[in-house]
């Protein structure tokens, strides 16, 4: 190709070109990041690792690129290669991981080819922009739109294509995407191109476009294979992804994969979480839920006619919304959501805590487990220091603090993180905990940890009625660890060292991995 030859206004479509594959490029990297961390779970390490792979892989397709003798085919094969590649890649992830069982393998697979592929896109556009005598061609332009593209792409991804399209959707419109850029490269440089590269992306057009047609269909063959029971609901928000699913009328709620509760027993979990400090607590006007978006811990307490103010803090709007609206949903929780006496904020609990100055009678600390960097500092000293500044003098607290089973030294160090948290009524000391546990047969062992600022005086507590499992017996049971549970060795969890992470991946790893 000469200047004299190259089709009119070339040179504007490759460095509108190079924004768009910048954007669909590190969309697919962030696709296989989250994919993999909603399927495997330590999102902190799978970021790093998709990260470094997918960049090792585009250095090794730039550096591939030289052998590539026809820049303009060769760009466009790369944008029907990484149409399809890349615009199925959530779909075969995910059917991989519910058919199989397995989703490393295809992921690094999918990373590498895609990565490499990713990675010859700026070298060729750059030896075309310069074949065609480009008037002012100087490659940091091109590099200039390269990372423009990336920046729209990283913006895009949590405010629109999570949560408007998902995954699955989200993956085949990007390969649309590189499909339509190969697209009107076939036009533009029509003379300089054969029959069969449009015949093969003609195809793989018609391919892409049924995906999306049937995305639907396949997310729900994909979950049914994934999920026990008939899955009735799901939906991704900005920050997991949330599944229901019901046998006859048990329900269970996911959220990223990971079950949170089971109709069927929850009342076990909730009843342990949340009586016993009721019990105790001197005082119970004014209560704080950490987490908690279903409202079945905010159910338990509202069993107590004396509560006058219940503030619920979950950072996901479409979980609270859901525990609102939804018929089903509403009769489990008994309505809690949507008692006069409950307020709800969607904001991050640590944010809450650290702005908000009321003193509250008992705080309940229901979060998710610390299977991530982002959920272990809510785990952290430091979070356990703002958190208890906002109990009053006489207050109590309770914290979900994992199995003790199954994740036992991360369980400990949540108890031994509470006892060594600054205590602002006793300067010095640190706060008086109390751990105990409960079996719950959709999870095992599951334990809690109670604190206070002054040890708890022995008394038995007094439960409602219409409880199915707490009561006196239970609870002085609870407090009873088995040897294989007892408390061991375990380092406070901080925020600059977070070893409560590598517990609880090492724990669950070596019972179910």
């Amino acid at each position: 190709m000469t200047p004299a030859t190259a089709p009119r206004g070339a040179e504007v479509w490759l460095l509108l070109a190079t924004f768009l594959v910048a954007a669909a490029g590190l969309t697919y990297e962030l696709l296989a990041a989250t994919a993999s961390s909603y399927l495997l779970g330590d999102s902190v390490r799978q970021f790093s690792l998709v990260i470094g792979v997918y960049l090792a892989a585009m250095g090794l397709g730039a550096w591939a690129s030289r052998f590539v003798a026809a820049p303009v085919a060769g760009f466009v094969w790369i944008q029907i290669a990484l149409g399809l590649i890349g615009g199925f890649m959530a779909p075969m992830l995910f059917a991989s991981y519910a058919f199989a069982g397995v989703v490393q393998g295809p992921l690094y697979l999918l990373l590498i080819l895609t990565g490499a592929l990713s990675g010859m896109e700026i070298p060729l556009i750059a030896r075309v922009l310069k074949d065609i005598g480009a008037p002012v061609f100087r490659f940091e332009n091109v590099l200039s739109v390269d990372y423009v593209g990336a920046l729209v792409a990283s913006v895009a991804f949590p405010l629109l294509i999570v949560p408007q399209l998902g995954l699955m959707t989200g993956s085949l419109a990007v390969g649309l995407m590189n499909l339509a850029v190969a697209g009107f490269s076939l036009w533009l440089f029509r003379g300089w191109l054969g029959r069969g590269i449009v015949i093969t992306w003609a195809l793989s057009l018609v391919l892409t476009l049924g995906g999306l047609v049937q995305a639907e269909r396949m997310v729900s063959v994909t979950e049914s294979a994934l999920y026990d029971d008939s899955v009735i609901y799901s939906a991704a928000s900005p920050y997991q992804h949330i599944t229901l699913t019901r046998f006859r009328d048990r329900t269970r709620l996911f959220l990223d994969a990971s079950v949170q509760f089971d109709s069927q027993d929850e009342y076990r979990y909730h009843e342990m979480l949340v009586q016993p400090a009721m019990a105790l607590a001197p005082r119970r006007n004014r209560i704080l839920i950490l987490g908690g978006g279903d409202g079945l811990a905010a159910r338990e307490v509202l069993r107590h006619a004396d509560v006058e103010q219940v503030t619920l803090v979950d950072l996901d709007p479409m979980v609270t919304q859901l525990f609102q609206t939804n018929a089903d949903l509403v009769a489990l929780n008994h309505g809690a959501l949507n008692d006069p006496r409950l307020r709800v904020l969607n904001q991050d609990a640590w944010q809450f805590v650290e702005h908000d100055t009321t003193a509250f009678d008992l705080i309940i600390v229901d979060l998710p487990d610390p299977k991530s960097v982002s959920l272990s500092r809510l785990y952290s000293q430091e979070f356990y220091a703002l958190t208890a500044e906002r109990l009053s003098a006489q207050g109590i607290m309770v914290v979900q603090s994992g199995s003790p089973l199954f994740a036992r030294q991360a369980y400990w160090s949540v108890v031994h993180t509470l006892a060594a948290t600054r205590n602002p009524v006793v300067p010095g000391a640190g706060l008086s905990v109390l751990p105990y546990h409960v079996y719950i047969p959709s999870f095992g062992e599951w334990g809690f940890t109670l604190v206070t600022f002054h040890p708890l005086a022995s008394r038995p507590p007094t439960f409602p009625d219409g409880l199915r499992y707490a009561s006196a017996a239970t609870w002085q049971a609870s407090q009873v660890f088995a040897p294989d549970m007892a408390d061991l060795p375990a380092a406070v969890n901080q925020l600059e060292t977070q070893p409560l992470l590598g517990y609880y991946n090492d724990g669950w790893d070596a019972w179910f991995n």
